[in-house]
């Protein structure tokens, strides 16, 4: 998986996560021309979305923790940032709230969920970052 730019505030992952990611596959597939590889490592069901060779985002199945949070599906991005831990430190200082802290992605990195202070939900993560 080669990505555009991980630089320290760049906004570079879309993901969409759903109950039913096979039938979102063949939607986006049929609707856009996407096409997806399967990436098993994660341990659920997850497939990297691809224009031509260009790696954009995920499709993957609903986490136990948004279905716990009755989140309906939903596509979200991911900020990169130099340090996942500090970021959401920060975060929390200026007022977010930690939805899921920081934690591993095996063979990814390190990333975390906040609430910004005016409720506005966002992804963070450090590519090859673990803890």
């Amino acid at each position: 998986m080669t990505l555009q730019d991980v630089s320290h505030g760049m906004i570079n992952w879309s993901e969409l996560m759903t109950t039913d990611p096979a039938r979102a596959r063949a939607f986006y597939g049929e609707l856009l021309g996407w096409t997806f590889e399967d990436y098993p490592s994660c341990g659920c069901q997850y497939a990297i979305v691809k224009v031509g060779e260009r790696v954009i985002g995920g499709i993957m199945d609903m986490p136990p923790e948004a279905l716990e949070l009755g989140a309906p599906p939903n596509w979200g991005c991911y900020i990169t940032v130099d340090d996942v831990d500090v970021t959401v430190d920060k975060a929390k200082a200026l007022g977010a709230q930690a939805i899921i802290e920081p934690r591993n992605i095996p063979e990814v990195g390190r990333f975390a969920v906040i609430r910004d202070p005016q409720g506005a939900v966002i992804s963070f993560i450090s590519y090859g970052m673990v803890r």
